[in-house]
């Protein structure tokens, strides 16, 4: 037997942050393209920009930078506070899931 939980963020009660969205940041930071990002977790191109766009407006900062054309074409990278973003939300599930398996373990003693 084994726990899960779940976490994400809100800002007025409308959610901004959590894995889903965790893992599109990772996947663009891994391969430099929102495209690619949008394949690898399985979703349309336009909702990786949609959530990338109510991340930024409801975060108040920016995420993403686009860097067009050049030798090697364009792409994207994740900017300094989105970096630091992920990193601080990384520590905060980390922590949760901490708290949930030593209850669990506690409560059922597994």
């Amino acid at each position: 037997m084994e726990i899960r939980s779940k976490i994400w963020v809100e800002v007025d009660g409308e959610p901004v942050f959590g894995r889903g969205r965790r893992f599109l940041l990772e996947a663009i930071d891994k391969y430099g393209s929102i495209n690619q990002a949008a394949k690898e977790i399985n979703i349309s191109y336009r909702k990786a920009w949609s959530y990338i766009n109510a991340m930024e407006e409801r975060l108040g900062i920016k995420l993403v930078e686009r860097r067009t054309g050049g030798k090697n074409g364009g792409g994207t990278v994740l900017t300094n506070e989105a970096r630091s973003f992920l990193e601080k939300y990384k520590k905060l599930e980390d922590g949760i899931k901490e708290i949930v398996d030593r209850r669990f373990k506690k409560i059922y003693g597994q």
